[in-house]
């Protein structure tokens, strides 16, 4: 897999959770706290992740290194997705959807900073399943790294880009002298 790198002053991240956790020993409890972060260029580039500490801006940071170790490439066609998917991961389900120019980021906390760190502007989502914010990042990830361009379709499968989309190649025009019939 090809790493993807992103120049620090051009990253975008946002802050999904906050969550205290404990861990019982011997001597007492021993409290951290565990951030979920999403970070991404805003120009297709997004990736998910966890940082653990005992206090919060340094997990925060040990979030967006794991995220941008982890970035995905999201194809993003005139500001939105090139088609219809859904991303599961674990027991959270998302749908995404493109969208008109103009339309927004509808989409809940989670995924609407998933979408706006990979630079979507137009998209409609729903979380069909868990609404864990963790494994909906994560499913949301998991959706948009399937999506593919109708460019992309068409080199796989060796075809041009008119067949993938269905469209009829157009003809060439006929000149007006062919029009003119026999007057």
């Amino acid at each position: 897999m090809r790493s993807i790198t992103v120049e620090p002053q051009r990253v975008i991240n946002e802050v999904i959770e906050i969550r205290r956790v404990g861990k019982v020993t011997k001597g007492g409890k021993r409290m951290k706290f565990r951030v979920v972060v999403v970070a991404g260029d805003g120009q297709g580039h997004v990736g998910v992740g966890i940082g653990k500490s005992i206090e919060i801006p340094q997990a925060i940071q040990q979030g967006i290194r794991d995220a941008l170790r982890n970035l995905v490439e999201v194809p993003v066609v005139n500001g939105t997705i090139p088609h219809e998917i859904i991303g599961e991961f674990k027991a959270a389900r998302v749908l995404l959807k493109p969208a008109y120019p103009g339309t927004g980021v509808i989409a809940g906390r989670t995924v609407g900073a998933v979408c706006r760190a990979a630079g979507i502007r137009d998209i409609l989502t729903k979380a069909l399943g868990s609404t864990n914010p963790l494994n909906l990042a994560r499913a949301t990830i998991e959706g948009l790294s399937r999506l593919r361009t109708p460019e992309k379709v068409a080199e796989i499968r060796d075809k041009p880009v008119e067949e993938i989309l269905g469209v009829e190649p157009e003809e060439e025009e006929k000149t007006e002298g062919e029009h003119a019939g026999t007057a």
